[in-house]
């Protein structure tokens, strides 16, 4: 009886330790650390089978995000993004190009708030044998939502970063155009380490910041959203969104892109 009462103890033990070490494999996977209006903290290594609740699916077809464990920036898992011609295709408007996608849209109750800070953080490994273009390719962008669905001033991002002919460029695109960030040097093959903190805001209380590598490349103050009025279409207080991935106009090239470690957390108000 005694041998029994022990084997007993022994099953049940190792059933708790390995549900143990199953929940802290899924916290490391992802992580929502808190969920309070006034602060946020996600994370998201890619380690699970499947794509985490972090994201929403609507931006892109069946089949073009999978998990993978060939090329990682940390762990054992990183995502992988492939956009096939007329994948997710989205006719243009008003003159606009015709544009397809394949990106990770964060799902709305993580999204921005406005005048609020958030840092967010995520590495991209662009393949050797990516196709150089020169058409509109934009493989992350934040956006200013819309309420209700209806139509605002502009689909345009408010910021976002291109790359195309070879050139890497951090981009702000609304309510001005604004270059704000460049580069020319080779960057397939390997990883590549961004880092932003954002407040989106109508008046001076804007704020960009970029790092690439851990090298600060952007440090921009001032408007960096829509005003929120009738004419505009935007109402008060507004959300922005975010998208990574690939997003461009039409082409016959398929693409592919790897993105790993993603984080974005809340930080504390500034004071100007």
């Amino acid at each position: 009886m005694r041998r029994r009462s022990r084997l007993r103890w022994g099953i049940r033990y190792l059933a708790v330790s390995a549900v143990g070490m199953l929940s802290a494999i899924a916290v490391s996977c992802t992580r929502v650390s808190s969920m309070s209006p006034s602060s946020l903290d996600v994370y998201d290594g890619f380690e699970s089978t499947r794509l985490s609740e972090i994201w929403d699916t609507i931006g892109f077809v069946p089949g073009a995000v999978t998990m993978q464990s060939e090329i990682v920036r940390a762990g054992n898992g990183a995502v992988k993004i492939v956009l096939h011609p007329h994948d997710q295709f989205e006719a243009g408007i008003n003159g606009d190009a015709d544009s397809e996608r394949a990106e990770l849209k964060e799902a709305q109750r993580f999204w921005s708030r406005e005048n609020a800070t958030y840092e967010q953080s995520f590495s991209m490994f662009i393949p050797t044998g990516f196709p150089i273009v020169t058409s509109r390719l934009v493989i992350a962008q934040w956006r200013q939502a819309c309420p209700n669905g209806g139509k605002c001033e502009n689909d345009l991002p408010l910021l976002c970063i291109r790359y195309a002919s070879g050139i890497l460029r951090i981009n702000q695109v609304a309510p001005i155009r604004k270059h704000l960030f460049e580069t020319k040097e080779e960057l397939r093959g390997k990883w590549l380490d961004f880092k932003f903190q954002t407040r989106f805001s109508s008046g001076a209380g804007g704020k960009i910041r970029a790092w690439l590598n851990g090298r600060q490349v952007v440090d921009y103050s001032g408007a960096n959203a829509y005003p929120e009025n009738s004419i505009t279409g935007y109402s008060s207080p507004s959300q922005f969104y975010f998208r990574m991935g690939l997003y461009r106009d039409v082409m016959v090239e398929p693409m592919t892109i790897y993105i790993d470690e993603y984080r974005k957390k809340q930080l504390p108000d500034e004071k100007d």
